[in-house]
C-alpha cells in the first residue's frame, strides 16, 4: 500500500470516528420531552387563557440552559426554565394560548432552542376553539327547556370496542339559574355517561358537557340512535338523542399472518334488479366464503331499511368454507330508483366490515 493510499485510509478512518461521536453527542444533548403535542380540548373562547405546560429532564454531562422558546403566532406566549440545568436536572416550558385568535381546530408550533447545539426541539398544542356567538337564539336553535344545542341530535361518530369515545356538547343555559357540575347526569343508556362538564354553566351563557360512549358496554355493532335523559339541578330533565357507529377493534395484523387470519369474500358487492313492479317481492343468495386459515365467525347482518328481510342457516365459517346470505326485498310502499345497503360484520381483521349495494327501479 502506497504512501498515499495510507493517508486516505487513514482520513476516512478518522472521519467516521468523527462523525459518530458528534451523533452520539447530538443525541446526548437532547433533552427528554415527557410529550411533544399537547391537546387542550374544547375551549370556550370567553374561558379566557388556556396552559399547556411541557416537561423535559436533562440526561447529559453537560450544562443545559434553555436560551428561547418561540412560537408561530402572537396568541401564545411562552415562559420556561431559566435556570442552567445539570445531569437530571428537570425543565418547564410553559404556553399560554389566547383562543380568541382561534375558531374551529388549531395547530400551533412551538420552537424551543438552548446552548447545546443539538437542542432545537419542536413542540405541539392543539385544540378546537369556540367563538362567542352573536345570537345565542340562532346559534343554539334546538331548545329544551332551558338548554339551547346547536344540533338536534349528538354525532360522537365512530365508536370502537377497545376505548369509550369521548364527546364534547356544547350547550346555552337560557334559565336564570346557574348549572353545577355536580348535578349534571345522564341516565337511560348505561353505555353512555357524562365524565366532565364545566365547572358551572352561568344563566345566559355556555359551558361544555363531555359525554362518554362505551362501545364495549353497548355490546351490539353498526348504527345505533339511543335516547338518553340529560338531568341537572335535581328536577330538570330533557331527552337527548346520541348517533354513533360501533365497530368491533382488531389490533393490526403483520403481514407475515395475512393468510392465516379469517378472511371473508362476498359473492357479489352489487345487485342491480333494474325495473321491477311495487308487488314484486325478490329474494337473492349471495355467497359468504372464509378465505382464511381459522374459523370465520359473522357477527351481525345488517340492512338500512325494515323492507329487508336476511337470512343464514349459521353464523361460523371453516376455513375454504362457504354459507348462503338469503336477501329477501319488499319494495311494497316505494317508488323510483331506490338504494338499499347491507352490512356484513365479521372476525376477520383486515376487513371486518363489507357491504353489498341493492338497486332497483319501483314502477
Amino acid at each position: 500500500m502506497t504512501r498515499s493510499q495510507l493517508f486516505t485510509l487513514f482520513f476516512l478512518i478518522l472521519s467516521l470516528f468523527s462523525i459518530h461521536s458528534i451523533a452520539q453527542e447530538s443525541i446526548a444533548n437532547k433533552a427528554v420531552w415527557e410529550v411533544n403535542r399537547i391537546d387542550l380540548g374544547t375551549i370556550l373562547a370567553e374561558e379566557g387563557k388556556k396552559i399547556a405546560e411541557f416537561k423535559f429532564t436533562h440526561t447529559a454531562d453537560s450544562i443545559l440552559l434553555i436560551e428561547e422558546v418561540l412560537t408561530d403566532c402572537g396568541c401564545a406566549t411562552a415562559n420556561f426554565t431559566r435556570d442552567s440545568l445539570s445531569r437530571g436536572g428537570e425543565g418547564l416550558v410553559q404556553i399560554e394560548f389566547d383562543p380568541i385568535s382561534a375558531v374551529g381546530d388549531f395547530e400551533r408550533m412551538v420552537i424551543v432552542k438552548g446552548n447545546l447545539q443539538s437542542l432545537e426541539d419542536t413542540l405541539y398544542i392543539e385544540g378546537h376553539s369556540i367563538p362567542y356567538p352573536d345570537n345565542p337564539l340562532i346559534d343554539y336553535p334546538v331548545k329544551k327547556l332551558d338548554l339551547g344545542f346547536r344540533q338536534g341530535k349528538v354525532r360522537v361518530g365512530n365508536v370502537y370496542t377497545n376505548e369509550p369515545k369521548l364527546k364534547t356538547v356544547e350547550v346555552f343555559n337560557f334559565g336564570a339559574e346557574t348549572i353545577y357540575a355536580d348535578s349534571i347526569a345522564i341516565s337511560g343508556a348505561e353505555h353512555i355517561g357524562v365524565i366532565k362538564a364545566s365547572d358551572s354553566i352561568p344563566a345566559q351563557g355556555r359551558g361544555l358537557i363531555s359525554l362518554s360512549y362505551d362501545g364495549l358496554k353497548k355490546g351490539d355493532l353498526g348504527f345505533f340512535e339511543d335516547q338518553v335523559f340529560l338531568k341537572w339541578n335535581s328536577s330538570d330533565s330533557v331527552i337527548v338523542d346520541v348517533i354513533a357507529d360501533v365497530f368491533e377493534y382488531f389490533p393490526p395484523v403483520e403481514k407475515a399472518n395475512f393468510r392465516k387470519v379469517p378472511q371473508l369474500s362476498i359473492s357479489r358487492k352489487e345487485i342491480d334488479w333494474g325495473d321491477i313492479d311495487d308487488s314484486e317481492v325478490k329474494e337473492e343468495e349471495i355467497i359468504l366464503t372464509n378465505r382464511g386459515q381459522e374459523i370465520l365467525e359473522i357477527r351481525k347482518v345488517q340492512g338500512n331499511c325494515t323492507c329487508m328481510r336476511l337470512e343464514m342457516n349459521d353464523d361460523k365459517i371453516a376455513p375454504g368454507q362457504s354459507l348462503i346470505l338469503k336477501v329477501i326485498f319488499d319494495p311494497s310502499g316505494r317508488f323510483g330508483r331506490d338504494q338499499r345497503n347491507i352490512y356484513v360484520f365479521s372476525n376477520d381483521p383486515i376487513n371486518p366490515i363489507q357491504s353489498l349495494i341493492l338497486k332497483s327501479r319501483i314502477q
